[in-house]
């Protein structure tokens, strides 16, 4: 601990997971892992009892000066324990796409559930939605550390992104720590309906269409080989008679 510029260890005597956990967070440094005690010379130290540290007051105002030989090895993790996203539907279950996505019913009730492990008392979540057009923040108190959003009636308009952040107010101090995020999507029934009868259905008659079309251009055109045998007759025709006239024109100047 550091305080008026000094930095001393801590006594290390009756100090309990739990309370090392409120220690931790105090110092901005997550959870606790682990406690113990090392042991060195008589030594000064800052005695802090953990009473007075569980009783959530500023942890300065625990500080006694002191001296032991039995220093306080306590190990934190890095960040707040991350909170955990669920989400639920009364019609249908719920079930993932191709683009992990949660499929949710249009009209079922839509429960998104916050929880976290249960290693600090009180705090509350907060749910936030995003979608391409909006953004909104829902608030709950921690419940056996844990909430409930409840959506009477999904509707298209609850499709978008979730995530929960669970914040703890404590040493006149918040920290806070944000879930994975949570893709929830509402498809409309009349859509889908749209898609798979009527576009199959224009599709048919499209079809149907340039096969009758198709079939009345033959009957109205002749085809390639023909109009080359027109033309040949036409040719030979046309030979013939110069052929006949030639031969008249010779018949005449004798």
């Amino acid at each position: 601990m550091k305080d008026v510029g000094m930095w001393r260890p801590v006594e290390a005597s009756q100090w309990t997971l739990k309370a090392a956990g409120l220690f931790c967070l105090y110092l901005r440094c997550g959870t606790a892992v682990s406690v113990g005690e090392r042991g060195y010379s008589h030594r000064p130290v800052w005695l802090i009892e953990s009473d007075c540290v569980r009783s959530g007051i500023d942890l300065r105002e625990c500080l006694i000066l002191s001296t032991s030989s039995s220093i306080l090895n306590l190990i934190c993790s890095d960040v707040l324990v991350q909170p955990n996203i669920s989400v639920s539907s009364s019609m249908d279950g719920v079930f993932q796409d191709q683009q992990q996505r949660f499929q949710v019913s249009k009209g079922s009730n839509l429960t998104i559930t916050c929880s976290v492990q249960p290693q600090f008392p009180g705090g509350s979540f907060q749910l936030r939605f995003t979608s391409s057009s909006t953004a909104f923040n829902y608030s709950q108190p921690a419940v056996n550390h844990s909430a409930h959003f409840l959506f009477p009636a999904a509707e298209p308009a609850h499709q978008g992104n979730y995530s929960c952040v669970y914040h703890v107010y404590t040493f006149s101090l918040n920290f806070s720590s944000e879930s994975r995020v949570l893709s929830v999507a509402v498809p409309d029934p009349t859509a889908l309906i749209i898609r798979g009868v009527v576009v199959p259905l224009t599709l048919l008659v499209v079809n149907v269409a340039l096969y009758f079309y198709c079939k009345a251009t033959r009957g109205q055109r002749p085809s390639r080989q023909q109009n080359m045998e027109l033309v040949d007759c036409n040719l030979n025709v046309s030979a013939a008679e110069e052929g006949l006239d030639e031969k008249e024109g010779a018949q005449g100047a004798e």
